[in-house]
Order: structure tokens, then sequence, then C-alpha cells
């Protein structure tokens, strides 16, 4: 219900009526609630409160007063250290119109606070990525941090984030006139905030004070924006403090919908406005005239719910971004988890693609890999059915964690494909070479080839050859091929074919008057984990060359199988499509870019200290018991930063006797908790296996991983 009245409300009307519904609440909670109130114990059925200090499954959280802020507390949790990001971002802020989206799901903290992952297979998630740069978190709390795994993906793919101060309704009023009573509780509070953005390794803060202030408190609000500004700068080059549309210059709650005299002060102070959401078509203009040479640091909003956003937002969203890019500013999507919340047909992850389609369409991509190598991708979306490594499943349980997506392909998405063509799609129930996503390629193959985009990079190529790897698993006389696009200082262009493994003589004769240049794979394995995957390898040099496109290309084995259409029967009756000559299917599991020089040499097992901390034992019936325990891990000597990621294993073992290998989850620092782990009477010892993962997509093998053996406590 409040999602259906949530696109007819304005921002005015949500104040009055939230306003309203807090003093009824207040009322009767007052009037009623100590005359129901029978004793002091809690319900045996109530969960016990949220104790940050006590060792438990990592979550995230937000802080929610000043008090807790101001004592630091956060950072004495056993959380803290799991909430650190793991992926430093590597690019800058370009200098262009650009495209932030804040976030604002259901109220935040759901299926993305579990650090280490759920177990909602369709939980929310973002994965166009190349169509974004700055991401938001937002929600309603005082102080609201942006969950690592947003953090890790975002910047993988060269997005900054952003967490978010509010101070909102009449706690809000009570937390602002705290934060500005001095110049030196501003300063306090502002250190306090970059403090926290520099420790978890995210990029800034969205400010947003959406109460009245008394106008003596203008100067100190300021003096809250430039030092927060100014600190953020220094601790975290690149970073970014966004001032929210809200109160203005003169302490007035008074939403602008531009940027003018009301609301400048502030965006000349920080690194850009947001502007509430309600403006009309002409004001993006003038706010550009407003700003100056800072025109694209003028974000203006689009609420996605459509509350009197121009242009209606949802799936007329593209209207708006049209206004904005004809007028040379940026824009600010909020909420684009209108599509989950409001479950649009199809499904979710048909919506999803349709709605980024539009966003595509009307702005185009401002986010470009790979530029830098070695790149990696095995087209993960942090959510799944299953979990493999290494061409190997090892896990069959349903899961979530956006810390494990991967590069996310630039896939296009068609409203109304051509019903003989082939489906492109990341497919998260076929078999995936690693991770929990492949890529499918099914459908009627017409004509010689297929393509469909993959990547669109900027890597500029040196003299050192450069090794494609990749990983295919199809019918038999499907193939998939890669075409490389490739421009030159003098912007000449060049279009290379990775041909699939098979004959040479015919796949030269087939696309030699398609490509510049045919390369036959120099080495074509199969693992042991899957017989079923096929691994090709080839190698390119392009000395001074840019890779800028990257395509899959899927042709079949045998040319004339691409000529052939329908059978039929002597009488004509029957034109079933012959899966064996017409029709295709193929899945793409990973791919990998490197030159010989990256390979990677994982350091031997006994280089790594391993414990255990916080060990819990609680027997269970018939001899059972269940551990908990904090599993940590470092090298000896070196750095441990060429790891991106650690997957997690347990053996129980009864007797010294080897066991099956558990798959526990994956971590992107070297830390990880597991909690009640139910161990078998008669196991005596626990070996928990922490295999190495490399940039590349490498493993270590298990036999060589870092190892932590526990003795299991006797009752």
């Amino acid at each position: 219900m409040l999602i259906f009245f949530r696109a007819y409300l304005n921002r005015q009307t949500l104040v009055s009526i939230r306003n309203l519904l807090q003093s009824i609440y207040k009322f009767l909670f007052s009037r009623f609630l100590p005359m129901t109130t029978t004793s002091n114990n809690q319900s045996s059925a109530d969960p016990p409160p949220f104790d940050p200090s006590k060792p438990a499954i990592p979550v995230s959280f937000p802080i929610k007063t000043l008090d807790d802020l101001e004592s630091r507390s956060y950072f004495d949790s056993f959380h803290f250290p799991f909430n650190k990001a793991s992926v430093a971002l590597q690019s800058r802020l370009a200098d262009r119109p650009r495209i932030l989206v804040c976030h604002d799901m259901a109220g935040g903290y759901t299926d993305d606070k579990w650090v280490q992952g759920g177990t909602n297979s369709d939980a929310y998630a973002i994965w166009h990525w190349y169509l974004i740069d700055v991401f938001v978190y937002f929600s309603h709390y005082l102080v609201t941090i942006p969950p690592p795994c947003w953090t890790n993906t975002a910047h993988k793919h060269g997005v900054k984030v952003l967490g978010t101060f509010i101070t909102e309704w009449d706690d809000g009023r009570v937390n602002a006139n705290k934060l500005l009573a001095t110049k030196e509780s501003a300063h306090m509070y502002a250190e306090l905030l970059t403090e926290l953005a520099t420790a978890l390794g995210f990029d800034g803060w969205l400010i947003n004070m959406e109460v009245n202030l008394d106008v003596g408190r203008i100067p100190n609000l300021k003096e809250f924006i430039i030092h927060l500004t100014t600190t953020m700068h220094s601790s975290v080059p690149g970073s970014l403090v966004i001032w929210y549309d809200s109160v203005t210059v003169d302490g007035k709650l008074s939403w602008q919908d531009q940027l003018n005299d009301s609301n400048k002060p502030f965006f000349d102070i920080c690194d850009g406005i947001f502007v509430n959401y309600t403006w009309q078509e002409d004001y993006p203009k003038l706010s550009a005239a407003v700003a100056g040479n800072r025109k694209f640091d003028v974000y203006m909003g689009i609420d996605v719910f459509g509350r009197n956003t121009y242009g209606g937002g949802q799936w007329d969203t593209n209207v708006a971004l049209d206004v904005l890019k004809k007028d040379d500013v940026s824009a600010a999507i909020f909420a684009p988890g209108w599509v989950y919340e409001t479950k649009q047909p199809p499904d979710f992850q048909t919506a999803q693609n349709r709605w980024w389609a539009l966003i595509e369409k009307s702005w185009g991509i401002v986010q470009n890999y790979p530029q830098v190598l070695p790149f990696y991708s095995n087209f993960d979306q942090g959510r799944g059915y299953h979990i493999s490594v290494d061409g190997g499943q090892v896990s069959s349980g349903s899961w979530n964690n956006i810390s494990s997506q991967s590069f996310q392909p630039f896939l296009e998405f068609f409203e109304d494909p051509p019903s003989e063509s082939i489906e492109v799609f990341v497919d998260r129930r076929e078999a995936s070479y690693s991770g929990g996503s492949s890529i499918t390629f099914k459908g009627t193959l017409q004509g010689t080839y297929f393509t469909r985009r993959l990547f669109q990079g900027d890597l500029l190529f040196g003299d050192l050859p450069v090794h494609f790897t990749y990983s295919v698993k199809s019918d038999g006389s499907s193939l998939i091929g890669l075409s490389l696009k490739f421009s030159s200082s003098t912007n000449e262009k060049t279009s290379v074919l990775l041909a699939s493994h098979g004959n040479a003589l015919l796949t030269m004769n087939q696309f030699s008057s398609e490509f510049s240049k045919i390369i036959m794979p120099r080495q074509v394995t199969k693992p042991e984990t899957d017989p079923g995957w096929v691994i090709q390898e080839s190698s390119i040099t392009m000395n001074g060359s840019t890779l800028t496109e990257i395509h899959a290309v899927c042709y079949h084995s045998k040319p004339e199988l691409n000529r052939m259409s329908l059978k039929s029967q002597p009488d004509g009756v029957d034109n079933s499509l012959d899966r064996g000559s017409t029709q295709y299917f193929a899945i793409l599991g990973h791919f990998t870019v490197k030159t010989p020089g990256q390979n990677l040499d994982f350091p031997p097992s006994t280089s790594w200290l391993v414990e255990g901390q916080y060990i819990s034992w609680t027997s269970g019936s018939q001899g059972s018991k269940t551990l908990s325990v904090k599993i940590v891990w470092k090298l000896k000597d070196g750095n441990a930063s060429l790891f991106p990621k650690y997957n997690i294993f347990v053996e129980k073992l009864a007797n010294q006797e080897t066991g099956a290998q558990e798959y526990l989850g994956v971590a992107e620092i070297q830390a990880f908790y597991v909690s009640d782990l139910s161990v078998p009477s008669g196991t005596s010892n626990l070996k928990f296996i922490i295999q190495v993962c490399g940039d590349d997509g490498t493993s270590q093998t298990v036999d060589d991983s870092p190892s932590f053996q526990l003795p299991v406590k006797r009752s």
C-alpha cells in the first residue's frame, strides 16, 4: 500500500503525514502501552537485542545517534573489520555529464547487510555498472554506511560510492542543533564522518539536512560542510561531498528543485548538489547557467517511483534523462529499486535489463573496461543457485553476495527480438565455470555467424603479447569465438577473430572476408573437474593499438549447417527445427586477458599464518556439536593484496582420516566467521582450508592451500 501511494505523494505531503503519524504513535504509546505491560522480561520468542560487540555472523549496520558517532563505538564492534571494503577505486570522476544512482531500496540493509553473503538467490542487485559514475547508499538512519559488497563491486567497475548523513523529522532537528551548536562541534562530527569513510574504504558523503534550522546555525553548517569536504579530500583523494537540495541559506526547509541563490552557497563549498526531483523543464538549463563551469556538478534528481518527477519516472525515466542530457548537466537517479520493490513483470532479471536499457539509450555508456590487465570476468551477478570453482561445482545452495560480482558484460537488451535468433543472457541456472553465472547463447543461427557485445574497453596494447583465455561448454557443433576491435593512434580500425578450436582451413575460408586477422587457439584443454568445459587460449600482439570492443562470435563447426533451416517430412507437414543442424547452444563460462608476465605464483601454504579466534562450542544431541569460530590469516612476509578473495572449505576428520570438503563461503578480507557449524558425533578434528584466489581468476589448488586444524572439544 505504501509503495502504491508513494508514486502520488509529493515531499511536503509526506512530511506532514509522517509528522502526524509520529504524534499519534507517541500519544498511543504513552497512554496505552504501560497498561498492557505485565513483565519487564523479554518474551522467549523475541530475539535478543543486537550487540555489535559480541561475535556473530558479520553484518553491516548504520549509526543511529550522534552519541554513538561521537563515542566511536563502531570501531570497537566485532563487525567493523568485516565491513572494510577490499577493492580500491582506480578511476577519476569524468569531466562530462554524469549519472549518480541513489540506492533507496526497501529502507536499506536488507539482503545486502550480510557481509559474507546470504541465502536469497533472488536478492536485489545492480549489474549495469557501466552506466553509472557515482553510487549513493541511502537509508533514513542518521549515518548510513554502505555495506562493503556495494563498495567492492562498484569500485571494481570504476564507480565511486558515498554514504549518507541525514537529519530529518523531530529527531533530526535535535541532532542538527547538537551538531551545529558550535564551530568546534561541527568540525568534530565532520572529522568523525571522514574517519569512517577512510577506515571503511568508501568515497564520501551525501549530506541531507532535511530540517528547519535557526538562521544562526547556518554559519556552523557551512563550517561542517567545508571541514568535511576538506578532510575527505586530504584523507581520500578523489572523494566527494555532495549537498542535497533541502534546507536553504535562511534556514528554511524548502526544496528549490534547481540551483539558485538559496542553495548555491552550499554548492560552492562542496563537490556538488543533488537537486530535488520535482523540477520543471527549464530548471536544468537555469541551474547550468548558475553553476557556470561547474555545471557537471549539478545532479538533477529523478525519482523512479514518479512522485511529481519530471517525465513521470518508472518506465519513462528516460524522458527526464533526455532533457538533462540536452542541457548538459548531470543526473541523480533516485530509487532504481522500484523495479524490484514493485515486482515489475515478467521477472526481476528481465525487467531490470529492460529498465536499464532505457538509461543506456538515453545517456550512453559511461564506463569502459577492460582498461588495465589482468582482466577477468566470470559474469557472476552476485546471486545464484550454485557455485563453481575451476569448472567443478562446490555448492548447490541458493546464495547472494554482491561482493562476488565479477566485471559485468555489456549485454544489449532487445524489446522484441526475432523469434528465430540467438538469445543471449546471463544464466544463473545453467552450469557455471566459476562462481554462479555464465552467459548462455541459444536459438537458431541465421547466416554464417552471430555476434553480441560483451565488453567495451579502452585498453592500450604494449609490445608484449596478450593472452586471451575463455571457457566454453556447448552441444558439439556450436562454437564461440571472440571478435576484437582495435583502433590505432591514427584512428585505423582493425578487427581480429580469435577463433574457436576446430578445422583451421574451414575457419579461414569461412571468415577471411569478415575480419582483418584470424587467430586459431594456441592451446585447448579440458579441466579434470568437468571435461564438458573446453578452455581455449589465444595470443595476439597489437603494439600501440587500443582494444575498444569485445564481442562473442557464434558459429557452427561445419559452415553448411548454417545454411540449413527447417526440416520437413515428404508430405511437407513437419516444419520443426532440427537441433543437430539449425539450432545453436553454447555457454561462455569465464574470460581472462593478461600478459605472460602476469601469471600468478601462489605462496606455499607454509607462508601463511592461520588461527582461530572466538572459539565457541555447543553440545547437541547424540554427541554432536556446533562450532562458531573466527578464522584469520595473513602472510608471514609479503603483500596479500594480490589476492582479492579466498574460498573457505572445511573437512570434518574422523581419526585423521580425510573427509569430504564442504564449501562454507567466500571472504574478501583475511577473515571469515563460521557460525553454528554442525559437527557430527565421531569427528575428531576440523580442517579449515583457505583457497587463495588471484585477480586473474586462478585459484590455488586446495591441497596446496593454507589451512587451520581445530581439535573437536570433548564433552
